[in-house]
């Protein structure tokens, strides 16, 4: 018999239907030409210097807030399934474990987003320092805006 622990108090989870179809989702996830226009919260700004989406491949990036803080991220690949499922471990503080999985939904597709951090400590503070849920909900909604105007652009 395995026992699965129960991590409800360290992570963030968030499910969103977005109007696109699962190829251009995955373009602009996976591409650093895209995703630095729409990753992070509100009024932020990146520049990536790598980004290998393949398994043990890294992910370098600096978040530039509004405020002129920069923050170095670093993650590496896990998982990278096309149009499925890309996982990643945010190595740089604080740690995390990243999945997002991909559902085709006709034109649509349904991201669901889960983020599990090392300690229940750690959630909570990340949560509290970083208003982590308030960004990832805001980080989608650029998603969401990136991919509309993505969509326009391809209109004849």
């Amino acid at each position: 018999m395995s026992v699965t622990p129960n991590t409800s108090d360290r992570e963030l989870r968030l499910t969103r239907l977005l109007n696109a179809p699962v190829e251009l989702v995955w373009e602009v996830f996976t591409n650093p030409d895209h995703i630095k226009h729409w990753w992070g919260p509100n009024g932020f700004t990146n520049t990536i210097t790598k980004m290998d989406v393949v398994p043990e491949g890294e992910w370098d990036l600096v978040m530039h807030g509004p405020d002129g803080t920069d923050y170095k991220n670093k993650s590496v690949f896990i998982e990278v399934v096309k149009h499925k499922r890309i996982v990643y471990e945010h190595v740089s503080v604080p740690a995390f474990l990243t999945t997002i999985e991909f559902e085709e939904k006709g034109k649509q597709t349904q991201i669901k987003w889960h983020m599990l951090f090392e300690s229940r400590e750690q959630f909570i503070q990340v949560v509290k320092t970083f208003k982590a849920d308030e960004g990832l909900t805001q980080n989608i909604d650029r998603l969401e805006n990136y991919l509309s105007q993505q969509l326009l652009n391809q209109q004849p």
